[in-house]
């Protein structure tokens, strides 16, 4: 049985819009650990089943793709943004 997890996109730090942050996506899990190449050094996985990741509308949408299919998947809360209320003046202390 593979397993996944189900996750809210979060915003884009180095942009100010808010596309595709409404899109929940499941990320297969990898299934061994990662191998190191001896000769470049560099990480490897045979497995290409962890570069998938499904775009879904809803939550509930992701949850019912990982039941038809028979995925473990368990869903990351999203994180709430904090909010910084700062004066302008405040710049000048």
């Amino acid at each position: 049985m593979s397993q996944a997890r189900i996750f809210q996109r979060p915003k884009n730090a180095t942009q100010s819009g808010r596309a595709r942050t409404d899109e929940w996506v499941l990320e297969y899990l990898p299934r061994e650990k990662t191998p190191v190449d001896p000769l470049t050094g560099w990480n490897g996985l045979a497995d290409t089943r962890a570069e998938v990741k499904l775009a879904f509308p809803t939550l509930d949408a992701a949850k019912a793709y990982a039941a038809k299919h028979g995925i473990d998947a368990y869903v990351v809360p999203a994180p709430q943004p904090k909010l910084k209320l700062q004066a302008y003046a405040d710049n000048f202390r």
